[in-house]
């Protein structure tokens, strides 16, 4: 039996800055993305999509395209090859929009109908506009709203519990002594990842080979596998480099597309989706209305929780945007209650997107934490403390390690939280108010099934292969550092080999599970390398390999609740006059297990905070109920932050021991963007004295909100003066 080496206790080169190994690849250009690598005979795919939002194709005007130069050919659901979406995958029931071709239905704006084909990208796009497609319109309806009667509670799946509750939630609203029930609202939100989603597919000798833009080949490579009914080992899938993905880059209709059209012409194949393709192919994060009801006692401790959420799916699948989650983890009381909805709508299926559920749901909660500290005179660090709970709410399990206070401890030393005015609307510098806020944050720490190789090569190197994929995150250097380690060798010595299907299965980018599912792979390998390195002999020329499979060692960790948290602080200026708010400040601490590499892991965490100020005051996608489809689906007119909009942002973390775990290691993807869009609210309510529910906290809405306060604050003042005159 193996031992594991616990890379935590190792100081080396984990915890140490490294820069990213590809770095001087990435910026002279080096390195090359799947819509860059050369192939002899590629011809470009683009794709046409239906302009209504439901009905059917009546025809596909085909014949003067095909007449067009360098076209090859136009793929529509009258000639298209069939695939099978009757499968269960890594994740689940694959989307039908996946089926691209195959029926003559449309369920919203932006389903593929059509591939044109042709030797050139130019050529290919000239004709794809020129495509004629007539349809059968029908009545469609995508408008979003909390009220709708036919909502309804999705059944659990592996992903999501619909529902969590305990106790009784009215009786104990009823004997608390301050409540809190209000509604929040974020809008839809999309995915723009600096390198668009881009497939090459082509037959290599009898094996399907995909050069892709993913978050994981193994994913990718079963999926297309079970789609276009292959022997498995028939497909691979390379992601040498990805230029971002945040959840959008899974398996999308492109590849889907690339490979149909491989199939026809014997020929490889490559098929780019352009900005406004991406708002309606790749998923996006629903829009959500929750309401959160909270009931205390006087000192703040917390009897009734109730967190329900609304979110849209489409006709055709089911997304759950599972908003309500992070108060099973955060928040006790002695009735605890959450609840997922959904309302189908003619749009298409959302998406995981940068934490997925928390940073919507963060928003809510923590405002909501804000507005019950307000009532209680309290201030918000105590009243979480006063909260935190010993074991988890809903699950009842230990925790891991859970250190959330020692984030808002340290926090609010930095920040100068204890020199804070709790009353708001009072710090002004001329026409600018000022306020501060914070917030808590929280993201699991999962873990995944993952295969690793590591050999020892003669020359004294060591080549580790694992199908782990960087999707921006520095995990080539994360991985290297571990591999290290493990081995106890210098980090020149390690070569790496990654994203490649071939390598074995292993764990996606996503979920904030890839470092720390890698991590236990190669760990292991490199363990039961180091025994039979012990036991001495020369190394043949092709080297001492070992192999780990975590599969079975990874059950024992379901009887802990595994979570990084944080802790956000931000201050803001709101301008008076035009109603725009400016995030002067922004600060995040988070206890999230070994930091591998500071370097990265602070931009990453940076990187999500960035989001979060972007999700508070700027990024909303905006649907055209008379069309259906999105109003400025582009970079021009989709509305996130710039250079000029970011202000000092500060990240660290605390120490975050996790005993009795193998890598000691914590997901921290996505952790920084939850809770800093409540926070920025919070800081916004203490700059001007008026609470903002809804995101983003637009300009128009500052003022609107403005002046209905200032109207009831006359109102109030009025009848105050009619009532000291009746009195007299």
């Amino acid at each position: 039996m193996t031992t594991t080496t616990n890379i935590a206790a190792v100081t080396g080169a984990v915890g140490s800055s490294h820069i990213r190994l590809e770095g001087r690849d990435k910026v002279t250009g080096a390195a090359r993305y799947a819509g860059e690598v050369p192939f002899a005979e590629l011809a470009h795919g683009w794709l046409v999509l239906s302009t209504v939002a439901r009905g059917r194709i009546r025809s596909v005007e085909d014949s003067p395209v095909l007449a067009m130069p360098g076209v090859l050919a136009v793929l529509h659901h009258g000639n298209a090859p069939r695939v099978d979406t009757d499968y269960v995958g890594m994740l689940g029931r694959p989307n039908p929009v996946l089926g691209i071709f195959q029926h003559d239905r449309v369920p919203f704006v932006g389903w593929p109908v059509a591939l044109v084909v042709a030797e050139t990208s130019e050529q290919a796009r000239e004709a794809a506009e020129a495509l004629v497609v007539r349809y059968d319109e029908e009545p469609h309806d995508v408008a979003f709203s909390s009220g709708r009667s036919d909502a309804y509670t999705p059944e659990n799946t592996p992903m999501v519990q619909a529902e969590t509750e305990k106790g009784d939630i009215e009786a104990q609203l009823g004997a608390s002594a301050v409540v809190v029930d209000e509604e929040y609202t974020t809008p839809e939100e999309h995915h723009n990842a600096m390198e668009p989603h881009a497939a090459t597919a082509r037959w290599d000798g009898g094996r399907l080979d995909v050069v892709d833009s993913n978050q994981g080949s193994t994913w990718v490579a079963g999926e297309l596998a079970s789609l276009f009914s292959l022997d498995p080992a028939s497909v691979r899938v390379r992601a040498e480099h990805v230029g971002g993905g945040f959840g959008s880059k899974g398996l999308s209709p492109h590849q889907v597309a690339a490979v149909m059209a491989t199939t026809v012409l014997h020929r490889p194949v490559r098929v780019v989706l352009t900005r406004r393709q991406m708002f309606s192919l790749v998923g996006y994060r629903s829009p959500t209305a929750q309401r959160i009801r909270l009931g205390a006692d006087a000192d703040g401790r917390l009897r009734a929780f109730d967190h329900q959420a609304q979110s849209l799916t489409s006709t055709v699948h089911e997304f759950i945007e599972s908003s309500a989650v992070m108060g099973r983890v955060m928040y006790d009381a002695d009735a605890h209650h959450t609840l997922h909805r959904l309302v189908r709508l003619d749009v298409p299926t959302p998406t995981w997107m940068r934490a997925p559920g928390e940073a919507p749901g963060s928003f809510a909660l923590e405002s909501a934490l804000d507005e019950l500290a307000e009532k209680c005179g309290m201030d918000p660090i105590e009243l979480r403390t006063r909260n935190e709970p010993e074991t988890g709410p809903v699950s009842g399990l230990p925790f891991s390690s859970r250190n959330v206070l020692a984030c808002f401890e340290e926090g609010a030393r930095r920040f100068g939280w204890a020199d804070r005015d709790p009353r708001p609307g009072l710090r002004r510098e001329g026409r600018w108010l000022l306020g501060t806020g914070t917030a808590a944050a929280t993201y699991p720490s999962g873990v995944g099934p993952s295969t690793a190789a590591v050999t020892a090569e003669p020359d004294g190197t060591f080549t580790v292969r694992i199908n782990a994929t960087d999707i921006g995150t520095g995990a080539r250097t994360a991985i290297a550092s571990i591999a290290s380690d493990a081995l106890e060798v210098d980090r020149d010595r390690i070569r790496l080999h990654i994203a490649d299907s071939d390598l074995g299965p292993a764990m996606i980018a996503g979920g904030s599970t890839g470092t720390r599912s890698w991590a236990w792979a190669v760990t292991l390998a490199a363990a039961e390398l180091r025994e039979r390195l012990a036991l001495g002999g020369s190394i043949p020329p092709e080297g001492i390999t070992a192999r780990s499979n975590t599969a079975e060692a990874i059950e024992a960790l379901a009887q802990q609740e595994r979570h990084s948290f944080g802790a956000h602080f931000a201050e803001v200026a709101v301008d008076v006059t035009t109603g725009e708010v400016r995030a002067r400040r922004l600060l995040g601490i988070y206890a999230a297990g070994t930091i591998v590499n500071p370097l990265t892991a602070r931009s990453q965490f940076i990187g999500g905070m960035t989001w979060g100020l972007s999700m508070a005051l700027h990024e909303e996608a905006i649907r055209d109920q008379a069309s259906g489809g999105l109003v400025g689906a582009d970079l021009a007119g989709y509305h996130f932050a710039a250079h000029a909009d970011v202000p000092l942002i500060e990240a660290d973390w605390v120490d975050d021991p996790v005993p009795d775990d193998p890598v000691g290691i914590k997901g921290i993807g996505e952790i920084g963007i939850v809770g800093v869009a409540a926070a920025i609210a919070n800081a916004v309510w203490h700059a001007t004295g008026v609470r903002h529910r809804d995101l983003p906290i637009r300009p128009d809405r500052v003022l609107r909100a403005a002046d209905e306060a200032r109207r009831r604050a006359e109102e109030e003042a009025r009848s105050r003066s009619e009532e000291e005159v009746r009195s007299a």
